[in-house]
């Protein structure tokens, strides 16, 4: 065999396997992008826009199947009141929480507030900042809505 036969193997064997590597991390990506994620806002204390969201939720985990999506509300500002324990909503967001939404409240709204985790429904995550949570979500290509 010369060594022209044997680089031009080589060459051959390294294209093919460059392009292998390449169908794999293309796979992946599509694999990872194929759920979708969708943030909903909510900043008013309003319980009709609170079942809107909610509503919302639900509908998209129908429509795309709960395998399929990733769904988070954020609460902020005067609609964190509706995350307190005794709310009118608090039995749906139960019912979210338990289909796989998760519902957060803004901490920042919360010490402003002079809120604790114990005066929120059980099923209320909180992090450091809605609107940056918001943010984030966006950033890394999540859909955004405000009902």
């Amino acid at each position: 065999m010369s060594i022209m036969s044997s680089i031009t193997r080589l060459m051959t064997a390294t294209l093919l396997l460059t392009g292998l590597a390449g169908l794999v991390t293309a796979a992946h990506a599509t694999d990872k992008m194929s759920k979708a994620s969708v943030v909903i806002q909510v900043s008013e204390n309003n319980p009709a826009i609170w079942n809107l969201a909610l509503n919302n939720a639900k509908n998209i985990q129908q429509s795309l199947g709960k395998e399929n999506v990733n769904v988070e509300i954020v609460a902020y500002g005067p609609g964190i009141n509706m995350l307190k324990f005794d709310s009118e909503v608090a039995p749906r967001l139960k019912e979210a929480n338990t289909s796989g939404v998760a519902v957060l409240a803004c901490g920042n709204t919360m010490k402003a507030q002079k809120l604790t985790e114990k005066d929120l429904d059980g099923n209320v995550k909180v992090v450091p900042a809605g609107v940056i949570e918001i943010i984030n979500k966006q950033r890394d290509g999540w859909s955004y809505i405000k009902p």
